[in-house]
């Protein structure tokens, strides 16, 4: 007998990406969310398992790749949430220095997507860090649902203190180059924008997914040119679209910002079917070029 198919995007009920998106960002458990997504149409509840991530099926670039040799790092945290942070960083195979980038997860630790993206940079000639957020609780639990729970405990502004110095680490590391490029997804994309604000100089470019604008009034702090990639169908970023951009013309910011037709929120991420393969080509495509330009 053959496996049933996967459901793909264009297949799933708008209503139950909806609800989706909240159960993602913390307004709903996961258990509001599949009953929710079963009532609100006929085969809710399937579409909603479909979108529950499946990272085995995800992973693009395998950890015992030749071109790249990756290790568990810990660097140390001042300010943060624990004396030291836990990273896995990866390196191209062969003698640096490398550009460096730092990956910033989403709203519930390092999970398996986040490290393919590590290795991704790696492949391209980066050194990538991704830190985990969840180390001075144990660290990504396995699963999103513990880890999306265990990111809310934590002292928000001292998690992204935790990712400032992880930025800092990577930079100074001996295989840097010290220049440093940040992108980051969900959670991590608005951390991406706060990162800017705060390294100045120190930051040669950012590439945020889908994330939280920059208070407005930390926008002329920025000195990094900015990739920002926005999802067509969600409102509660892209509500904060116009005035981010006007701030960041109005501070003389350099930007690029791209919205992906037809995308859900979270369009990069491959282990659901809110993955769009042609958006995410694209925007990595430009992400790798933006990096490549800025960092070489």
């Amino acid at each position: 007998m053959n496996a049933p198919q996967a459901l793909t995007q264009l297949e799933i009920d708008l209503r139950v990406f909806d609800l989706y998106d909240e159960y993602c960002h913390g307004g709903i458990d996961r258990r509001t969310f599949l009953a929710r997504s079963a009532a609100v149409t006929v085969g809710g509840l399937a579409m909603a398992q479909a979108l529950l991530p499946d990272y085995a099926a995800a992973q693009t670039i395998s950890f015992t790749d030749a071109r790249i040799k990756a290790r568990y790092v810990s660097y140390p945290s001042p300010g943060g949430n624990g004396e030291n942070m836990r990273g896995y960083l990866v390196q191209p195979a062969g003698q640096g220095s490398f550009p460096a980038v730092l990956v910033i997860h989403e709203n519930r630790g390092l999970n398996p997507y986040i490290e393919d993206v590590a290795r991704r940079l790696a492949v391209e000639g980066f050194l990538a860090l991704a830190p985990d957020g969840l180390s001075s609780l144990g660290g990504y639990p396995g699963n999103d649902d513990d880890g999306r729970a265990m990111q809310a405990k934590l002292d928000q502004q001292k998690l992204r203190t935790d990712m400032l110095n992880g930025a800092r680490f990577v930079k100074a590391h001996a295989l840097s180059s010290g220049r440093l490029a940040v992108t980051g997804f969900c959670w991590g994309g608005g951390t991406t924008n706060w990162l800017a604000t705060v390294m100045g100089a120190d930051m040669q470019a950012g590439a945020p997914y889908y994330g939280a604008a920059a208070e407005t009034a930390s926008v002329p702090k920025i000195k990094a040119p900015l990739l920002i990639h926005y999802a067509d169908k969600d409102e509660r970023i892209n509500a904060m679209r116009p005035a981010f951009e006007a701030a960041l013309q109005d501070a003389g910011v350099p930007f690029e910002a791209h919205v992906y037709a037809g995308t859900q929120h979270g369009f990069h991420n491959d282990s659901t079917p809110r993955h769009d393969e042609a958006a995410a080509k694209l925007s990595w495509e430009r992400t790798l070029g933006f990096f490549r330009q800025r960092l070489t």
